[in-house]
């Protein structure tokens, strides 16, 4: 992954920050505004506000949601820097929060997101949230549950702290403490790893699951935790932020990331699927993903419930 275009102390800070306990603040925030560049964050106000209303879009946008004139997003704002908490201490930012601001601009929405646990996003979905652009790996099980329109692409990675005192390889996590946010793709697949190491007649993983994604990193920094399993984005940004990590091994399990819509949701993944298409084919897109570091990501088509 690229290197994150982040001033070092500004970084820092952030990281202090979400530590300390502002993720857990619950009120709801607009687009962030240049203030957040002096801290170091890059702010893409300029890039957002040229966007026009695209009426080809707007016209998709289902009746309730255009009549209301705002699209409720929710997010847990604890998974730098796709969304965090600004330095204010209530604005969630990242690229995340950019992309469907940009999204919300072409349908002629304003965009408004809401700070929630991670586990309790797809439930609230099609009654406190209209969508959740949260990182959401696309799975199956997921899309059983939700529709999910394709944005973003990550793989998995993992970190340990700097030197790996324990000379731990990334093929064998057998009786180690696997440090990972509740309810991600990384938790699932650190369960399977388990099973796999009590079927090999070892000890399985010692799974540390975090409601906060800055408190798995935390204590693997804290050596509380042997190894960090997050997606490769979060994973760079960590090392990059404490500067007391670093990469275990690759990135694996490439696979996109998708918005939560409803299973029924009148049109709206499909409105969302050609504003993404838009912004991906005018450069858009990348503008946004490359002020953060992460155009790694870029997708070139987006697509409603693509294969997993």
């Amino acid at each position: 992954m690229k290197t994150l275009r982040h001033a070092a102390g500004a970084a820092l800070a952030v990281f202090a920050l979400t530590v300390s306990g502002c993720t857990h603040a619950s009120e709801e925030s607009a687009t962030p505004n240049a203030e957040s560049s002096k801290a170091g964050i890059p702010s893409n106000a300029q890039i957002i506000d040229s966007i026009k209303t695209d009426p080809n879009i707007a016209a998709m946008v289902p009746d309730d949601i255009k009549e209301s004139g705002t699209l409720r997003n929710g997010a847990a704002a604890n998974y730098a820097p796709a969304e965090f908490i600004d330095t204010d201490g209530s604005t969630v930012v990242g690229y995340d929060v950019d992309y469907i601001t940009a999204v919300g601009k072409l349908m002629g929405l304003k965009v408004t997101t809401a700070n929630a646990a991670f586990p309790t996003l797809i439930p609230a979905i099609g009654s406190k949230y209209d969508v959740s652009v949260s990182s959401f790996t696309i799975t199956p099980e997921r899309q059983k549950q939700v529709t999910m329109t394709s944005y973003f692409k990550a793989g998995f990675s993992m970190a340990v702290p700097k030197g790996n005192p324990k000379n731990i390889s990334p093929d064998d996590l057998c009786g180690l403490s696997v440090a990972v946010q509740t309810g991600t793709a990384q938790e699932t697949a650190a369960q399977e790893k388990s099973k796999e190491c009590t079927k090999a007649g070892k000890k399985p993983i010692d799974l540390l699951s975090y409601a906060s994604q800055s408190d798995a990193t935390t204590n693997v920094v804290g050596n509380k935790a042997d190894v960090l399993y997050a997606d490769s984005v979060i994973t760079a940004y960590a090392i990059k932020q404490t500067s007391k990590l670093e990469a275990l091994g690759g990135i694996t399990d490439a696979s996109k990331f998708g918005v939560v819509t409803a299973k029924n949701d009148g049109g709206l993944s499909k409105a969302i699927q050609v504003a993404t298409q838009k912004l991906i084919d005018d450069g858009t897109m990348k503008k946004l993903l490359s002020s953060w570091g992460t155009d790694d990501g870029l997708i070139e088509t987006s697509e409603v419930n693509p294969e997993s």
